[in-house]
């Protein structure tokens, strides 16, 4: 399992969602629920994305933003407007001086605004709770990045558009797993692009020694695994391979493998009732004490601290 299938599993564990959202201009919506990663898919009409802080983005049709929370932004059709709602966490929806909204916008199935055929319909898919592992990747993203319809091939838009009005048994799943196709292709494009900054662990995947040393590393951390083990594995000297690994990817593999290693122990501490000890030993720890000790010294807090935060 690679860095962007990382990226989307705990967040998808812990929830998602997507709705249709369609407007009468003017119109703005003031975003305020702390999701750490939301994407935003023109299908018709303009619209602007403009964060608190940094440059805003207008989108037309085709056109895909990412925003990277927790950080608030507006959307609106015109950056001027005055925003009419406000999204706050836990899908709350109000008036801007506070009074709910009481489902006033609702529009039917996953669809909210003023009136379904509205001149301006956006696809908008959030993931709710940010694991450490996606972390990773989220922490290279700007707050705020954006791709026009000539600069991806993106066939799933009218999937989508159809998919996200049905109701039937089975929707929420078909629904997660092509906002995950659209996240991931949007990733993709923009990370292979001249304005992705791709971390370096990212950009050393696609080098022929260092590449499969890190996805043996991501695959199956609980191998007790050694410097001159992944080099045998990749047809290298040891020397080679910690010289090469350590000035591609910043860190020696072995700490690279440590910080792999914790953030998988701390997504499944929020995303399972696993022990500790069964934790453990999925993560290449030895014991639950072994764990416990790395953890506190990375993490600052045990994992019974971490996994039932105050």
């Amino acid at each position: 399992m690679d860095a962007l299938d990382r990226l989307l599993e705990g967040p998808r564990a812990r929830g998602a969602f997507m709705i249709r959202a369609c407007f009468d201009p003017p119109w703005a919506v003031r975003v305020e629920d702390r999701a750490p990663l939301t994407v935003m898919l023109v299908v018709r009409g303009d619209a602007w994305v403009v964060p608190d802080a940094g440059e805003r983005v207008r989108l037309r049709a085709g056109d895909l933003a990412v925003a990277r929370g927790p950080e608030p932004y507006t959307c609106a059709d015109d950056p001027a407007t005055v925003p009419q709602a406000v999204i706050l966490p836990g899908g709350a929806c109000s008036y801007p001086d506070g009074r709910p909204l009481n489902g006033s916008m609702d529009l039917g199935v996953r669809a909210w605004g003023d009136r379904p055929d509205g001149p301006a319909v956006l696809l908008i898919g959030s993931y709710l709770v940010r694991g450490e592992i996606g972390g990773r990747l989220l922490d290279a993203l700007p707050p705020l990045l954006s791709l026009t319809s000539d600069a991806w091939d993106n066939p799933l838009t009218p999937l989508l558009m159809t998919e996200v009005a049905r109701d039937e048994p089975g929707q929420e799943v078909v629904l997660d797993r092509l906002l995950d196709l659209l996240v991931i292709a949007a990733l993709r494009a923009w990370l292979a692009g001249p304005s992705g900054e791709a971390p370096a662990w990212y950009r050393a995947l696609g080098d022929p020694v260092v590449g499969p040393a890190l996805r043996l590393l991501q695959d199956d951390p609980a191998h007790p695994w050694t410097v001159a083990s992944l080099a045998a594995k990749s047809g290298v000297s040891r020397a080679a391979l910690a010289r090469r690994f350590t000035d591609l990817v910043g860190e020696p593999p072995m700490a690279y493998l440590t910080g792999w290693r914790l953030a998988l122990a701390a997504d499944r501490l929020r995303d399972s009732e696993d022990t500790l000890g069964a934790i453990a030993r999925q993560v290449g720890y030895g014991s639950a004490f072994a764990l416990s000790t790395a953890f506190k010294r990375v993490y600052g807090v045990s994992p019974q601290e971490y996994r039932t935060p105050a």
